[in-house]
């Protein structure tokens, strides 16, 4: 059955193709030019999230007790969950902020507002656990599961929030 509708599709498309060959050729390079046509679009949208993303994990390591990046050079797991896992929480609503933004500078609006739903997350997440850093640098993993997947949530419903 699959072949039948393979071989109904490729003898329609080469009929086409056969009947008017200019117009297989124009169609087709409309297509690629229209779909190259938000390259740059992309581009500004992409590098703008690498930046938000460097800018990202720059802020939020400065801001926890314990060196993340050192931990993880150490191979502490517990580092490396809460981290990406944060990182997760930081790229879900910035994912959802160039989806839907107005323009580039709406968006980087967004990923700032992400950025600190990410802090408040960090902060409140401390409260039932006040020594977070010290027991993730000890090599915890409960609090690093529960500070990643608690700013995994906040981003989560931070992203789901963004869709004005």
């Amino acid at each position: 059955m699959k072949g039948r509708i393979l071989n109904s599709v490729v003898a329609g498309v080469a009929s086409l193709m056969l009947l008017d060959p200019v117009l297989a050729q124009d169609s087709a390079a409309t297509t690629v030019t229209s779909s190259l046509s938000g390259l740059p679009l992309f581009l500004a949208y992409f590098c703008l999230s690498l930046v938000v993303v460097t800018g990202y994990l720059y802020v939020y390591t400065r801001i926890t007790p314990h060196d993340e990046f050192e931990l993880i050079r150490k191979n502490v797991p517990g580092a490396a969950i809460s981290l990406g896992l944060s990182l997760l929480g930081f790229a879900l609503p910035v994912a959802s902020a160039i989806a839907h933004a107005a323009n580039i500078v709406d968006c980087l609006i967004w990923s700032v507002i992400a950025l600190i739903v990410q802090l408040i997350v960090y902060y409140l997440v401390r409260i039932p656990v006040p020594d977070i850093s010290k027991r993730i640098e000890a090599g915890d993993l409960a609090p690093a599961i529960w500070l990643g997947l608690a700013s995994a949530t906040g981003g989560l419903l931070s992203a789901a929030s963004m869709t004005w």
